[in-house]
């Protein structure tokens, strides 16, 4: 039987033509999906830069719905939806992206760490927690543990907020002694001192071990020691404390008075204390000075605030020399005072460094930006 040489010839063109049909068709399709696609996403991104968002999540919307398998365009709804505070559809959208299997190792990182945002902004501090956990040894590993750090001192977990300030510390993120300091004395507090004594004891000199320069450290356990009736060891850790942050003063002196007056040491307190008087004129190193000196019997301490007017001018330094001084017409000596004492009260709080919150006594860590050591030792009136 002889093959035909005449089909060749008339299915050579006709394959040809149904294949290039074919390609035009796809090829038409792909370019209907590539136009649909970056319009809307280009819309998106419009409505972005005008602050429009609920129209950006529209436009994104639709652009994911032509395209589901872009993973970008997940990952800027899901940032919207948290922008916006809609944290259960910015959950699920990033919960899609963990569940799918063609993503890299780096977009599922990033998936779980958009994930463990989505936890925190909500207030779901548990799950904010296991999510951050995942991110162990990954690029997010940092920003996952300064996560963890917020969440433990809002939680004021403070054992395992010394675990991740070791590991920040260790990492070369930074140096975080001395919140870990802050950290080992929180949880110093946070203890019975008659029941658990030398924990306590240990907690805080493992603080200054860790932080030599924290003042906090040493005046815990200055304080412990105190009220363990150890007062020589007290005095003596405020005396080293003066040595290695001087600017402590203005906080430790009433202490070193105190403790001065119950070991009989007036005399060594005083020395210590006028030196550093001398050096830098503090308010509060003056009145642990007249609160000795008024102990031995001097009876002309009030003239040590005149002197300090001469040095430093202070409405406060004024108001305390007026109220040991007799006037012509004494009779009005009271309203005075009381006119003087007002007025000198803001005078005598303590401000934050980095907000600006004022208090009436001296925190390590504020109560209004949570900042640690923002806290002067000096008053406002000698900032």
């Amino acid at each position: 039987m002889e093959f035909d040489f005449s089909w060749i010839f008339i299915g050579l063109p006709l394959a040809f033509g149904l294949g290039w049909l074919a390609s035009r068709m796809d090829l038409r399709q792909l370019r209907l999906e590539n136009r649909q696609t970056p319009k809307a996403y280009f819309k998106g991104l419009n409505h972005l830069l005008n602050e429009q968002q609920d129209q950006a999540i529209d436009a994104f919307i639709e652009a994911v719905q032509h395209d589901p398998d872009t993973s970008e365009l997940h990952f800027a709804l899901g940032n919207l939806f948290r922008r916006r505070g809609e944290y259960e559809r910015a959950v699920r959208v990033h919960q899609h992206l963990l569940s799918r299997g063609d993503l890299s190792q780096k977009d599922l990182d990033r998936a779980q760490h958009a994930l463990a945002l989505d936890y925190l902004k909500a207030g779901l501090l548990d799950r904010a927690e296991d999510a951050l956990h995942k991110l162990e040894g990954s690029v997010h590993e940092p920003q996952a543990h300064l996560a963890l750090l917020s969440i433990y001192e809002r939680s004021r977990d403070w054992a395992k907020a010394s675990v991740i300030a070791q590991k920040l510390s260790d990492s070369g993120q930074g140096s975080f002694q001395g919140r870990l300091a802050h950290y080992l004395c929180e949880q110093a507090a946070s203890l019975d001192l008659a029941q658990q004594g030398d924990e306590v004891l240990a907690l805080l000199e493992r603080a200054i071990a860790v932080a030599p320069q924290s003042a906090r450290a040493r005046m815990a356990l200055a304080q412990a020691l105190a009220d363990s009736q150890r007062p020589q060891d007290a005095f003596d850790t405020l005396t080293a404390l003066a040595q290695h942050v001087p600017s402590a003063w203005p906080l430790l002196a009433p202490k070193l008075a105190a403790l001065a007056l119950t070991l009989g040491c007036s005399d060594h307190a005083l020395t210590l204390l006028e030196a550093s008087y001398t050096q830098a004129a503090s308010l509060d190193v003056l009145n642990a000075i007249v609160s000795l000196r008024s102990a031995q019997g001097d009876t002309d301490t009030n003239a040590r605030y005149a002197q300090h007017l001469q040095r430093e001018p202070s409405l406060v330094a004024a108001t305390q020399w007026i109220a040991h001084e007799k006037f012509e017409h004494d009779q009005f000596h009271p309203q005075v005072q009381r006119a003087l004492e007002r007025a000198a009260k803001p005078l005598q709080r303590y401000r934050c460094a980095a907000c600006g919150f004022e208090a009436s006594q001296h925190f390590w860590q504020c109560p209004g930006c949570q900042a640690w050591d923002s806290y002067p030792a000096r008053r406002v009136e000698e900032l």
